[in-house]
């Protein structure tokens, strides 16, 4: 049996044959003569013969398989999703992804009758897609569009003409070997490729990158409110170059995976405009796994209204702040926000009346009027060795990274018993346990009471995104997360999320910090010297009206900042 001509034409050309819109003739015609028989060139062959016009063939495929027909050139790019659909899927069959809600993804598509593209973004997101139907030329000038160049976004970024650079930790150009310089030109686009992932990564606000080799795949991760999400599959071949690229702009010994390494970049954006990057490698079993973190100095010029302290907390906060002499410690896990909020606090203090000296390990943002010192253990400059060195220069203010042994602990309290402002932070989970974590350190009660004038424990919660609604949630729940009777008044509802192309269907948008803001008052300082416990030091504060962490952050759920469900997750009953 002769086989039907028909067969070899794609489903929405078979349709136009049998409803009668184009010969048979034509339409093979056309697909022969398009682009590899493709559904798109065949679209394009068609209108540029004349025998049909693309608006005629997007309003028969959205009439024929019932799909809705839009205009794509009246939309805001600047509106639809980054990245939902991997880029060469975009460029290759002309899709656009318009939009996400929760496990759906809405797709623009010239030829909806084409299952072998739609499996293959079902495949590639592990969304449910839902179709609309657009004219082929429309929709290959936007995702021609949404294609564009890593340097297109960075000056879109910054608003500059591309004038971008990697520069190592000191500040200088970095430096290869002769072999690297030869093999430059072959890795120009893993320089191209990793450009773009860290340019991709500031614009989203992330806060650090992961670069990880497995045994069958390598994938780049990015942590953005808390939540590490995917990006890219680069091949597994590249692991080894993606690696030695990084650790060369990062001055770090490219010949040397045994052992982790530490580092430091500058991403130079424009004459006004850089970004430090944090870099740390960890030899694994099938490759070097690489974090960089990104350090913005914009988060410390925030100001204390941006960071979510409530009005009370904030004047507590500056009033010790504005004290003359004692010690402030800022208390929480990692990723907490802690160096930010410390920053916050010298930049109110940062005036060219202020001597600031700060140790950290290593200086995360660099602040001008700032003398910064990163510790360098193998060196034997230590935290308590430039706490000696600070208290020789006549400093005003002092900030110490971290509190992590005795020493440091003794020359902090004498510091701040001596005249000056200290600022620390301790890794503890709340602001009482802080005190009794000095006492078991070895500090002197008396010392804890006489230099200690505050403590901040903190976390951060992510954001509900604009997209928000209400939510019903049991009166049970309420009060078993801590609410009261008198919170529950019918004067407000919990709001919950529910995703949208702004928070790319997280239904959360940035973070916001939950505090607990514990200045020292004669009756803790009593209960110190007495050798009381954080308990006891927990009750006397709850009497004094200082909220806990869990209660900072059912106060953020009244006001719907932020889900019950977030709160839970980040601070302790």
């Amino acid at each position: 049996m002769a086989a039907n001509p028909q067969s070899a034409l794609s489903g929405l050309a078979r349709a136009l044959v049998q409803h009668g819109r184009l010969s048979e003739a034509d339409a093979l015609s056309c697909a022969a003569g398009s682009n590899h028989g493709s559904t798109n060139g065949f679209l394009v062959e068609l209108a540029q013969r004349g025998l049909i016009s693309t608006r005629n063939v997007a309003s028969f495929a959205a009439e024929t398989f019932g799909y809705p027909l839009l205009d794509v050139a009246a939309l805001d790019k600047s509106s639809l999703p980054r990245d939902a659909i991997d880029r060469k899927l975009t460029a290759k069959h002309q899709v656009v992804a318009l939009g996400k809600r929760q496990n759906r993804l809405v797709v623009a598509i010239a030829d909806p009758s084409n299952m072998r593209v739609l499996d293959e973004i079902r495949f590639q997101t592990g969304l449910q897609v839902d179709l609309v139907v657009a004219e082929a030329d429309k929709l290959a000038k936007l995702a021609e569009s949404l294609s564009e160049s890593a340097e297109q976004s960075l000056k879109d970024l910054t608003g500059d003409e591309f004038d971008m650079d990697l520069l190592d930790q000191e500040g200088g150009p970095a430096e290869a070997s002769a072999d690297d310089a030869a093999s430059e030109v072959d890795d120009a686009p893993v320089v191209r490729f990793i450009q773009k992932v860290l340019i991709d990564a500031i614009n989203e606000g992330a806060s650090d990158i992961h670069f990880e080799p497995y045994e069958k795949y390598y994938r780049i991760r990015v942590r953005t409110d808390g939540v590490l999400r995917e990006v890219a599959q680069p091949p597994l071949v590249l692991k080894e170059k993606i690696a030695a690229r990084i650790k060369v702009i990062s001055r770090l010994d490219i010949s040397e995976k045994r052992v982790p390494q530490d580092g430091r970049m500058k991403l130079v954006l424009s004459k006004t405009k850089a970004i430090d990057f944090r870099v740390s490698t960890l030899p694994t079993l099938h490759g070097e796994k690489i974090v960089m973190r990104i350090l913005d100095p914009s988060s410390a010029m925030l100001g204390v209204d941006a960071l979510g302290y409530e009005p009370d907390q904030k004047k507590a906060l500056l009033d010790a702040v504005e004290r003359p002499y004692g010690m402030i410690l800022v208390t929480g896990p990692t990723g907490s926000g802690k160096t930010v909020s410390l920053y916050t606090c010298l930049n109110i203090l940062n005036k060219a009346g202020v001597n600031i000296s700060t140790a950290e390990d290593p200086a995360e943002i660099n602040l001008p009027g700032i003398n910064q010192v990163n510790v360098n253990d193998k060196a034997g400059l230590t935290f308590s060795t430039a706490l000696r060195a600070f208290l020789r220069q006549d400093p005003d203010v002092i900030m110490v990274g971290e509190i992590r042994d005795l020493e440091t602990a003794e020359i902090s309290v004498k510091a701040a018993q001596t005249g000056h402002l200290v600022l620390s932070t301790l890794h503890t989970n709340d602001a009482p346990t802080t005190l009794e974590r000095l006492k078991n350190m070895g500090v002197a009660p008396f010392n804890i009471a006489s230099s200690v004038i505050l403590i901040t424990a903190q976390r951060l919660a992510r954001r509900l995104c604009s997209c928000k609604q209400p939510v019903d949630i049991p009166i049970e729940v309420l009060l078993q997360a801590g609410f009261s009777e008198a919170d529950l008044d019918g004067s407000w509802q919990p709001q919950g999320p529910v995703g949208c192309e702004r928070c790319k269907g997280s239904g959360y948008k940035g973070r916001v910090g939950i505090y607990q803001v514990m200045p020292i008052s004669e009756d803790i300082a009593h209960i110190i010297m007495t050798n009381g416990n954080s308990m006891d030091i927990a009750e006397q504060a709850q009497r004094e009206g200082v909220r806990d962490l869990r209660q900072s952050g059912l106060l953020k759920v009244k006001q719907g900042v932020t889900s019950l469900e977030e709160v839970l997750a980040t601070t302790n009953e």
